[in-house]
């Protein structure tokens, strides 16, 4: 059994909505080598992501940079994941009220110094709100759990 951790910020009804479409697409019963794991930047643990076969992660962007909480998270577990999760597949998305652009440098320059790979193209929702952010997040959660299915990752 594979095990899928998704960690995602949810500071709004909005962003509740994507990180319960990744668990949903996740969690497809057609995925059944793969175990999904749902939690918060501040419910996660070092041990958590030791454990993790691949991970997604879910943030917003907060004054041009990564949201607090999940800044917290990397400050809180860096050194207990530093060269015990080289290579650890990852995914991204960010929702973004601009471009995104600082948050996804600053988690880019953070999974280099961890040696994470990241196998799914960076997924920026940027602006207002769109219904179809709900699909792409779900695309993505399945992309990822698809490879950890097959052995991919």
């Amino acid at each position: 059994m594979r095990h899928f951790l998704i960690i995602a910020t949810d500071p709004s009804p909005n962003t509740k909505r994507l990180r319960e479409a990744a668990f949903q697409a996740a969690s497809d019963p057609v995925f059944d080598g793969v175990n999904v794991q749902l939690k918060t930047p501040q419910e996660t643990m070092a041990e958590d992501v030791l454990a993790a076969d691949g991970i997604l992660i879910g943030t917003t962007e907060n004054i041009g940079y990564m949201a607090g909480l999940t800044k917290d998270l990397f400050d809180r577990c860096f050194y207990a994941w530093e060269g015990k999760t080289d290579g650890l597949p990852v995914a991204l998305y960010i929702r973004a009220g601009s471009d995104g652009t600082g948050t996804r440098r600053a988690l880019e320059g953070i999974f280099t110094g961890l040696n994470w790979r990241v196998v799914q193209p960076i997924l920026t929702l940027q602006g207002d709100w769109d219904v179809q952010f709900c699909p792409a997040i779900s695309e993505l959660a399945q992309a990822m759990a698809a490879g950890l299915d097959a052995g991919i990752y």
